[in-house]
């Protein structure tokens, strides 16, 4: 039996490695993940009451149609909920988007050192990638617009971008949304945006009312700490929105997930201290990078892109030894690096006297 064209070439995806999985194959305890972009703090203990009281209806089939999420989202948004589509995680909404809109032979433009997703969307739907360089460690929009033809169905834009951690601005978002032409959808993902805090970080969804060929997707895996939930979203006019309830499976959206997300998004407080743990991560980090001399990227999200002399691989397999996830990132074109996720204190304080060992070994 064979597959379709190009089912053969794509390579399953590898998200970081589990806990449990550690403890299984090197036998070793008292393991931290800083591979996944989990957010260290957990779920809100709102989201964690929510689904206990939940527990006793999953013999249930959930809301299919996610009628009070959708509620709760659009007030949170400013938006309808006919503009909101609800999915097993934002990586099936980007999913929904490829089933949705794009045939073979289609055209789909995303930056080189972008989310892998976009490119497994795109061999899935038989479509012709066409990655576009990256200017340093950012992505290239004015170079993204060029590239568009009459064969252009959509255009992905991960902001920040991962594993980079950098994000692109207002202005430049402003200038590809008036370039692009209606024939062509513009996907922002936009997993990290709540880690955000700048003035000239994209307002998109202000394009959805102005514009009928703008995406936006977005993920409560991230700050909300519901990534085991598997639950995010997209959001677009009412018609790109109904087009793609068509695509999307039934009941895709279980009921914990549901009424985690709706509590989540009510926890204020949960969120700011996320924001605040992350930020204060980030300096930390930071400072030991420069004093040891590690180049690194500056970022956006809940992770560090950091460069080495040697195999990212190589570092990475050292300090999973140790107990220490992280995420070497070659498949991003990065042999050299590993992407770091920001923890607690201690448990940033673990990698970093976990590396400072390796280094003087390596």
């Amino acid at each position: 039996m064979k597959p379709k064209i190009g089912i053969d070439e794509i390579q399953p995806y590898q998200g970081g490695k589990p806990i449990e999985e550690v403890q299984r194959e090197l036998g070793i305890e008292n393991i931290i993940k800083l591979a996944s972009n989990e957010n260290p703090l957990g779920p809100s203990p709102l989201a964690i009451a929510a689904m206990k009281k939940a527990m006793s209806d999953v013999n249930l089939y959930p809301d299919g149609n996610t009628y009070y999420l959708k509620q709760d989202l659009a007030r949170h948004l400013c938006v309808l909920p006919e503009n909101l589509i609800l999915g097993n995680g934002s990586n099936e909404v980007l999913q929904i988007v490829g089933e949705t809109f794009i045939s073979a032979n289609d055209e789909v433009i995303f930056s080189e050192s972008a989310f892998v997703v976009y490119q497994l969307v795109s061999k899935i739907c038989s479509a012709r990638s066409v990655i576009i360089p990256m200017l340093g460690f950012d992505q290239d929009l004015e170079s993204m617009a060029d590239a568009v033809t009459d064969q252009t169905k959509v255009i992905f834009v991960a902001n920040p971008n991962n594993p980079t951690g950098t994000m692109v601005t207002q202005n430049q978002v402003e200038q590809l949304v008036e370039q692009v032409p209606n024939h062509v959808l513009i996907v922002f993902d936009e997993a990290y945006c709540e880690y955000i805090d700048r003035s000239d970080y994209p307002q998109t969804i202000n394009y959805i009312s102005e514009k009928g060929n703008i995406i936006i997707t977005r993920t409560f895996a991230k700050i909300y700490g519901l990534a085991g939930l598997r639950i995010g979203y997209g959001i677009s006019t009412p018609k790109t929105i109904d087009f793609m309830n068509r695509v999307r499976q039934p009941f895709n959206c279980n009921t914990l997930a549901q009424v985690a997300a709706r509590a989540a998004l009510k926890d204020h407080q949960h969120v700011k201290e996320s924001r605040e743990l992350n930020e204060k991560g980030k300096t930390q980090l930071y400072r030991f990078f420069d004093e040891i001399g590690l180049d690194y990227v500056r970022s956006e999200g809940n992770f560090i892109l950091v460069h080495f002399d040697t195999s990212g691989q190589e570092i990475a397999d050292l300090l999973l030894r140790k107990g220490v996830i992280v995420r070497p990132v070659a498949g991003y074109g990065f042999p050299n690096s590993i992407r770091v996720t920001i923890g607690t204190t201690e448990e940033n304080q673990r990698f970093i006297s976990t590396l400072e060992g390796i280094l003087q070994i390596t």
